[in-house]
């Protein structure tokens, strides 16, 4: 296992380009706390809150969106087509140089 590269752009537009390991099970809300990047994840990952949504902004593939992300994010403000929770994307090689925005505060 490698660390990759990952991009967020944070709500005032700036990049931060973080280094992310594969080998500890992590997602990216993970992360980005982490990082101490401003996101709450309040429900620790379960996708029960949406505060830790961004939006894709590369052409990684991702997983499809499980139900639970679906549900969730139809009940989020600032929802895109491009809307994902954080902690539903998993830090994994297949992401290599994935770029997110985070999403508005609601």
């Amino acid at each position: 296992m490698a660390d990759i590269k990952v991009t967020i752009i944070d709500r005032e537009g700036l990049s931060h380009k973080l280094i992310a390991p594969t080998d500890m099970s992590m997602n990216i809300m993970e992360l980005c706390k982490a990082y101490e990047l401003p996101v709450l994840g309040e429900c620790g990952g379960m996708a029960m809150c949406a505060t830790c949504q961004c939006y894709l902004e590369s052409d990684t593939e991702l997983y499809e969106q499980s139900n639970d992300e679906l549900d969730m994010l139809d009940q989020a403000f600032f929802v895109e087509e491009n809307s994902r929770l954080g902690c539903q994307i998993q830090i994994e090689e297949s992401i290599e140089g994935i770029v997110l925005r985070l999403a508005p505060e609601a």
